[in-house]
Formats: structure tokens, C-alpha cells, sequence
């Protein structure tokens, strides 16, 4: 039994097993008795998890694949789930911590990084592989033009480390880019608590029209009248560090209160 790539779930199976076990070790299996495993398709990264001692739960929505794995790997029989987009992780595992692993499908790659950064309560590590665009932009540095929303709502929450690259060949179908590899290990930045409603405004704002100064980008949110000439004002988004963000939210937060 074969599963056929679906081009509107985005998918590419990985076909080289080098590259498969490279990325389930990008993850510690330390400190969480779960793993969930976003996109197995027909489980070149399942396999490997299975060797381990963590409680391994998968999400797929493709029938196709679900009825493979069952098939396959008959202990997934009762840990299969649905689309991690909609799951409740609270829920689902009792408030418990797990750590989220998966060839992610490409077309909805920075939903399930905001995902996981809106969970990361309950998310302490992920390694996975996305489209080389989105893995790069996730690590992205200040003054950077891969550097976004993206880089500093993850980083916020997660230190990024850019793994390694996967070329095209090793997929089948191959898709037409690269892919990256890329660890996020949970560690929040002081100031958050609090502000994160706010924080994301200012961030989303300020990079949406990135050419343009901050006291341009951050007019329609109302700049508070002692934030005006703050020296952060005559700067770009791309120039403020992570750092930087939660400092001017904190401002801004005192400064209407």
C-alpha cells in the first residue's frame, strides 16, 4: 500500500532515511514523556520516534495516510489525530508538556509555528523541517531582510537554531525549494507576562509597512504622547531586537495606564 502526495495538503514525502533520523534527534527527549508528530504521511520520521521511550502521538489528515500507519505501525492505533490546527493541546493531553516534531506541510508553515508559540506553555522543543524561506525567516537576526513578524513572535518565546538544509532530491514528489531544519527550545523573554496582547499589535504593526519608520508604522495604533520622541520613533522594525519589542510594549502598556 502506497499513499499518493496530495498537492493541496502540501505534501512531499522524504525518502532518505539519513535525513529522517537526523531530524528526530534534533530533539532532546528530555524532560516530557510525550511527542507529537505533525504530518507523518506514511512515517519516515514515525519509525524512528517509535524507538523511543516518549508516549508518541501523531496528527494527520489525510485518510490516506491515517489508514497506512494503522496498517504500518499498529501501535499508533489509538494516538492518531486529527489537524493539529484545531486541536485543543491542553486537552488533549491534560495540561501535560509535549514536544512537537513533523515534516510540516509547506502550505501552512507559519500557522503551525504561531501554533506552537501559542502553546508554549505546553511546548518545550520542536524540530521539524519547513520550507527553507520559513525556516530562515524563523531564525532570522535583527537588520536582516529574512528578519519579520515571524523571527521575533518565535524568538520571543523560543531560541532558534537553524539545523541544516535539505535539498530537493530526497522528496517524492520533490518540491521546487529547499527545505530547512530548524530546533526551538522554550525560553520566553522577561516582559512578556502580561503585554503579549499588545506586544503582538506593536510587533505586526511595526512590520507591516516595514520601509517605512516606526512612528509611521505605529500611528494607527495611537502612540502614547510620551512614547512621541522616543528614539525608537526614527527607527525601522527590522532594526529593533526581540528585546527591543517587549521594552517599547512595556513603555507603551505604563504609558496608558
Amino acid at each position: 500500500m502506497k499513499v499518493t502526495a496530495k498537492k493541496h495538503l502540501g505534501q512531499h514525502f522524504l525518502t532518505n532515511e539519513n535525513i529522517a533520523s537526523k531530524i528526530v534527534e534534533g530533539l532532546s527527549f528530555s524532560g516530557y514523556d510525550t511527542v507529537l508528530e505533525v504530518g507523518p504521511g506514511m512515517g519516515v520520521l514515525t519509525k524512528y520516534l517509535l524507538q523511543k521511550e516518549q508516549d508518541i502521538f501523531v496528527a494527520e489528515i489525510d485518510q490516506e495516510s491515517v489508514a497506512y500507519l494503522k496498517l504500518h505501525y499498529p501501535k499508533l492505533e489509538d494516538h492518531i489525530l486529527n489537524d493539529f490546527l484545531k486541536l485543543n493541546i491542553e486537552n488533549q493531553f491534560q495540561g501535560k508538556e509535549i514536544a512537537v516534531i513533523g515534516n510540516f506541510p509547506y502550505n501552512i508553515s507559519s500557522q503551525i509555528l504561531f501554533k506552537i508559540v501559542d502553546n508554549y506553555l505546553l511546548i518545550p522543543e520542536m524540530a521539524g523541517m519547513f520550507q527553507k524561506e520559513v525556516a530562515e525567516r524563523t531564525a532570522a537576526v535583527p537588520r536582516t531582510k529574512d528578519y519579520g513578524i515571524l523571527s521575533v513572535l518565535v524568538q520571543a518565546y523560543y531560541d532558534v537554531k537553524y539545523l541544516f538544509t535539505v535539498h530537493e532530491n530526497v522528496f517524492n514528489p520533490p518540491p521546487k525549494v529547499k527545505s530547512g531544519v530548524i530546533r526551538l527550545t522554550r525560553n520566553p523573554k522577561p516582559g512578556l507576562n502580561g503585554n503579549e496582547a499588545l506586544f503582538r499589535q506593536i510587533v505586526k504593526s511595526g512590520f507591516n509597512q516595514r520601509r517605512k519608520t516606526l512612528r509611521n508604522s505605529w500611528k494607527s495604533l495611537g502612540i502614547p504622547e510620551a512614547l512621541k520622541e522616543h528614539e525608537f520613533m526614527n527607527k525601522r522594525a527590522e532594526e529593533l531586537s526581540v528585546e527591543d519589542f517587549i521594552h517599547i510594549t512595556q513603555l507603551w502598556k505604563e504609558a496608558l495606564q
